[in-house]
């Protein structure tokens, strides 16, 4: 039976599941964007929401309530840069992208993002994109007939 237990314990105690959240938020506020699985992505979806919430109303009462769930840089990159995105929007901040299953032991595997992305992020998946799909030079090499090999062979003799 599951007991005093909220949310997705991951087969582990709440410490480990409390800096596992951490991690996973604060990479998520520093990066844009994350890659990881899907029940993570699912697990921390609603406590980035929440966040995004706290640092659009009062910026003094916001780093104390995001200091528990962010380190200090994530907390002064969530409150300058990504919160001021948001102020149009009264939800939905985030999306989840699936991806496929992960090679080692075939868990779905998931981007997860900012619905708004910061311009510097566009530009880098853009050069990304383009270099991915940018055409190989490749050189073909003449294909020679059976005759000419012929003649070759009795040239050289």
């Amino acid at each position: 039976m599951r007991k005093k237990v909220f949310g997705r314990q991951f087969k582990r105690d709440k410490n480990e599941r409390q800096a596992l959240f951490k991690g996973l938020l604060s990479s998520l506020v520093l990066e844009e964007r994350i890659q990881t699985t899907e029940q993570k992505a699912k697990a921390i979806k609603g406590e980035a929401e929440k966040l995004v919430a706290k640092a659009k109303k009062e910026v003094v009462l916001a780093k104390k309530l995001l200091s528990k769930k962010l380190n200090p840089k994530a907390i002064e990159k969530m409150i300058s840069d990504v919160a001021p995105r948001f102020d149009n929007r009264s939800g939905g901040y985030t999306r989840i992208i699936r991806i496929g299953r992960r090679f080692g032991d075939d868990a779905n595997m998931v981007i997860l993002e900012w619905v708004e992305k910061s311009s510097k992020l566009v530009k880098t998946i853009k050069k990304k994109e383009i270099k991915k799909f940018q055409l190989k030079k490749v050189t073909v090499k003449k294909k020679i007939k059976p005759e000419e090999k012929k003649t070759k062979k009795e040239s050289k003799k």
